[in-house]
């Protein structure tokens, strides 16, 4: 059972995108960092956990030089290698990297939208770390960019391209548990709704790819080989990540899921969507038979709202925050 506690308010209000929340929890320190995208402007936020202590940055997405006008950001969410953490952010003119409070940009890398098909948009969305030393970046052409991500300084290199979608990449994760066979670390997901799994290693490799069936997939999630894909009907569909053969249809909400997320060490997984519900599942896989379960847990009706961004805020998943469209407060709920 959850329990709503003191909200996180922002600079400016939400952005309908999907996946508009990311959420760090400081080892170092008590304190949560939050950020949230509203057009050219990405809103920072760090929370004491009692939510009295908050301060706030504005990180304006101006690309190209200070004379070019602001692009609109699509995406901003921290990814955790072993030796540092980096925001990313994704924009219709590219792709940007910063030290983990935003102040220092470390990396800048440009669309190629010389000659972009008529009335198609360009953008970059989805982002995930992979592999202990990669990020990956997904375009609206449907390439997945992975970038090699040195220790330390600003070298950082373009080394792979992914070419396997055929549609625009909605989302990426890695694997956040324990996987069992060692294979699966990285799963794609594009808007026609297909998957693609990968094996994240000195070069990528595809696995398997799960075939779209009408409707797009919006938010994914990967946990001890179980694949977690949130859907514009309101399902959640549960695949083996190895073979990629469905093992549950869960009716999960009334209108379109725009995030999913997962607790690593207990296998909690999330689900927030524009019916303005925040649904918490349990994930487990059957000890004799080796199947994949899943268990409703609690159920957080955030009212008028059309929740846009929802994650976790420890790797237990003991509490949880969401974002909504036109919401200019993250809302915060832990557990009793």
């Amino acid at each position: 059972m959850y329990r709503k506690a003191r909200s996180v308010p922002l600079k400016s209000s939400s952005s309908a995108l999907y996946n508009n929340l990311s959420v760090l929890p400081l080892r170092d320190k008590p304190l949560t960092y939050f950020a949230a995208v509203h057009g050219s402007t990405v809103s920072l936020a760090s929370a004491a956990a009692d939510g009295l202590s908050v301060s706030h940055r504005q990180l304006q997405a101006k690309e190209g030089g200070p004379a070019v006008s602001a692009s609109i950001v699509t995406q901003a969410s921290w990814c955790v290698l072993p030796s540092r953490v980096l925001l990313v952010l994704t924009s219709q003119k590219g792709i940007q990297m910063y030290e983990s409070d935003g102040s220092i940009m470390v990396y800048w890398h440009a669309l190629d939208v010389l000659e972009p098909p008529p009335a198609q948009a360009v953008f970059a969305r989805g982002i995930a770390a992979a592999s202990g030393r990669f990020i990956c970046v997904g375009t609206s052409s449907g390439l997945v960019l992975v970038f090699d991500v040195p220790s330390k300084g600003t070298n950082i290199t373009l080394s792979e391209v992914l070419e396997e979608h055929h549609d625009s990449i909605t989302d990426i994760t890695s694997e956040v548990g324990e996987n069992p066979n060692g294979a699966a670390d990285l799963l794609t997901a594009d808007d026609s709704g297909a998957l693609c799994v990968w094996r994240a290693k000195e070069e990528f490799s595809l696995l398997t790819k799960i075939s779209a069936f009408g409707w797009t997939c919006s938010s994914v999630k990967l946990w001890n080989g179980v694949i977690a894909a949130g859907y514009g009907n309101g399902q959640i569909r549960l695949y083996e990540a190895t073979s990629g053969a469905l093992r549950a249809t869960v009716s999960a909400h009334a209108r379109w899921i725009y995030a999913l997320d997962l607790a690593p060490l207990t296998g909690k997984l999330l689900s927030g969507a524009e019916d303005s519900y925040v649904q918490i599942w349990k994930l487990s896989r059957n000890p004799d038979t080796g199947d994949i379960e899943i268990e409703h847990c609690h159920s957080e009706c955030v009212t008028d709202t059309q929740l846009c961004g929802a994650r976790f805020c420890d790797p237990e998943g003991n509490s949880f925050a969401a974002t909504g469209y036109d919401l200019s407060e993250i809302v915060r709920y832990g557990q009793v």
